[in-house]
């Protein structure tokens, strides 16, 4: 029997559970009953995610304490996870003594051992709120290109980057006061004296291969010390020995995995010690988002490491949710949360459909409503629950609920169904869940292939038939029996009423080999899952959209129009060359976290080279050969990394952005008109 500890990332307690997230919880809840039902002494550990300034600035905004606002949502989003089924052995918090007593326990090791430093950082002050401001808590001019309300790391119009203290017109975004500079002496992680450990173990096996990879980008840029520490006031541990200065809240998030173990420790016989100290006697998985990657596999296995825990077994990496193609969007409807699809939707269709699509890849994941609603109704309802509604009555009104006394000749059905178990385990195992769902579907068409060539509904009708009539609905039932063990770690609700309607004590995985006994009796057989209509998913989507604010009442027509932003004559805005442009090579900026460069051609007025800050929003790969537009006569402007020589043009909403791109037949170099 193994030991496994099982992970998901912490969600944030500044915010709602919505359907991106219940990717991951999803996918890492799947697993875990998996390995619970083949017999593995598997826990699933998970918390809140509650420091930092966002937090604290919500509840002060909200007019109560931190740990009101925290305590809120740590309900509200057990709510919602035990509303999709997902099943935590224990869901605690990062803001608990457990997590504060190993935090410091890391710290000081790490300390002891010579990786932490200490270095004099200028920030910039509020001297009305009395605190040092974040880079998202500062807004002015861009010292690029004049942009206006801009934030204090980078410009979302020229893809400038800076620092806050060279903000034009700099003010508190919470308050308008014009910050200050101060020193403040800040805490440092040497992250670099792990690089050997690192490269080693990102290459071992716990990573998958495009998460390997891409961490090569950081090794090739130089691993750099990590700021751990952030100033008073601040939502979160103070670091010992260092009145006023607190850990950064991604220091003390990951040691919640550990904090919430030794909390379930502490309430049960488990032994903290023979997970995260004695790496022979168990597994530990962690289960994340491919956008905190970095932290994970690179800072919390260093901090492991230097401090003298063991590190995680594989760290397994998922992509993003579109819907239809498309980001999460609150004026589509489609960003929704987990309460609103529960007052329209069963929560097992969304977790079939999300298995279905799961792969042990880093792939986005497409809910297409269409083929959510088509996946759901033929594969739940029309393949698996038809198989027993066919079946079940007959059954029921003619034998007393009885099955055969001897299990009938199936020609090998029964045993090619229970030879598939160990291929669609090892499916499951290795998180394939998509080739896991469509292997127990091929099982279901077998299955009704089976019934159909049978006909019970024929057969009920001849009274010489009735052996046959048992025995053929005796074996679709066992085939169904079978199918429901397979789909057990998906469907949890359903096999519950399915072990109720069989009348067994448990679906277990190596007895599908075994047929019920002779004479086995079943409860009368109850509806298990009706038909998704697609009338629910559109209202779902419509209450997604008036969960949005409502706009302020437009005013009364005026004689002029306002414009959004400062006018500019006609002059002005003739002076600016727009150009089609093909983007002909695009590549990773070295050392640069927000930057792509892009390589341009403009026809007949040749390339240039623009820096661009869409590295969030596009891989290099998906930009050669696409058509955009730039502006051809901006002034060249010396970067750090190179020169650029003009300017991409996208659209943003602080969300993502989007490149502008021309009709197709546009060519390169064209005017825009």
């Amino acid at each position: 029997m193994r030991r496994i500890l099982v992970t998901s990332a912490l969600p944030y307690a500044n915010g709602h559970i919505h359907l991106g997230h219940l990717v991951e919880y999803i996918q890492t809840d799947i697993w875990v009953r998996y390995h619970k039902l083949r017999g593995n002494d598997c826990i699933y550990i998970c918390a809140d995610d509650t420091h930092g300034t966002p937090v604290m600035i919500r509840a002060q905004n909200e007019g109560i304490s931190p740990d009101a606002l925290v305590a809120r949502m740590h309900d509200e989003h057990l709510t919602d996870f035990k509303g999709f089924h997902i099943q935590f052995d224990n869901y605690y918090s990062t803001n608990s003594d457990e997590n504060r007593q190993l935090a410091e326990e890391i710290y000081l090791k790490l300390r002891e051992a010579g990786h932490i430093e200490t270095a004099t950082v200028r920030q910039a002050y509020c001297p009305k709120d009395e605190m040092f401001l974040p880079d998202r808590f500062i807004r002015g001019t861009c010292p690029s290109c004049g942009a206006l309300d801009q934030y204090g790391d980078s410009c979302e119009v020229c893809s400038a980057t800076y620092s806050p203290v060279d903000l034009k017109e700099a003010a508190c975004a919470l308050c308008g006061t014009l910050p200050v500079e101060r020193d403040s002496e800040h805490y440092f992680f040497k992250l670099k004296d792990f690089e050997p450990f690192l490269k080693k173990w990102t290459r071992s096996g716990t990573l998958q291969d495009e998460m390997a990879n891409k961490l090569d980008e950081w090794f090739e840029s130089g691993l750099r010390n990590w700021d751990i520490s952030r100033d008073g006031p601040y939502f979160g541990f103070e670091i010992p020995d260092a009145p006023g200065k607190f850990f950064y809240v991604w220091l003390d998030a990951p040691i919640g995995y550990m904090a919430s173990t030794l909390d379930l420790c502490n309430r049960t016989e488990r032994n903290f010690d023979t997970y995260w100290r004695q790496s022979n006697e168990s597994e530990i998985y962690h289960f994340i988002g491919k956008d905190i990657v970095y932290f994970h596999t690179l800072f919390w296995p260093a901090m492991l490491e230097g401090s003298g825990f063991r590190t995680p077994t594989a760290v397994f990496a998922h992509g993003f949710l579109t819907v239809d193609g498309q980001k999460m969007s609150k004026s589509r409807g489609t960003f929704i949360n987990a309460r609103t699809y529960l007052e329209h939707l069963k929560p097992e269709y969304l977790r079939y459909y999300y298995a279905a699509k799961l792969t042990s890849k880093v792939d986005d994941l497409d809910l297409s409503l269409d083929d959510f609603v088509q996946r759901v109704n033929s594969d739940l309802v029309g393949k698996v629950v038809n198989l027993a509604s066919r079946t079940a009555g007959f059954i029921k009104k003619k034998f007393s609920g009885a099955l055969c006394d001897h299990y009938p000749d199936d020609g090998g059905l029964l045993a090619e169904f229970a030879a598939a178990g160990e291929e669609i385990g090892q499916h499951y195992e290795n998180r394939d869940f998509s080739r896991a769902m469509f292997t127990i579907m091929r099982l279901a068409d077998k299955a009704n292939q089976f019934v159909e060539q049978q006909a019970p509904w024929v057969l009920a009708k001849d009274p010489d038939k009735a052996e046959q009539l048992q025995e053929s609905c005796t074996i679709a039932l066992n085939l169904f029996r079978a199918l429901i063990t397979y789909l057990q770690p998906v469907l949890p609700e359903v096999s519950e009423k399915v072990i109720e309607f069989l009348n067994v004590d448990a679906l277990a995985w190596n007895a599908v080999a075994t047929p019920l006994p002779g004479g086995h009796q079943i409860n009368k057989f109850k509806h298990l899952m009706n038909r998704l209509d697609r009338k629910g998913v559109d209202k779902m989507v419509e209450s997604s959209k008036q969960a949005l604010p409502t706009p302020k009442k437009a005013q009364a027509p005026s004689s002029t129009v306002e414009p959004i932003g400062d006018e500019i004559t006609i002059d002005a805005f003739s002076a600016v060359d727009l150009r089609v442009a093909r983007i002909v090579k695009a590549q990773h900026v070295e050392g640069a976290d927000k930057l792509l460069q892009l390589q341009l051609d403009l026809g007949e007025l040749g390339q240039r080279s623009v820096f661009a800050g869409i590295k969030s929003s596009y891989k290099p790969e998906d930009l050669e050969g696409r058509l955009t537009v730039m502006v051809a006569n901006l002034k060249p402007r010396k970067m750090k990394f190179g020169l650029s020589e003009g300017m991409v043009l996208a659209a943003g909403n602080g969300k993502g952005l989007h490149l502008l791109s021309p009709d197709s037949g546009a060519e390169p170099g064209m005017k825009i008109r």
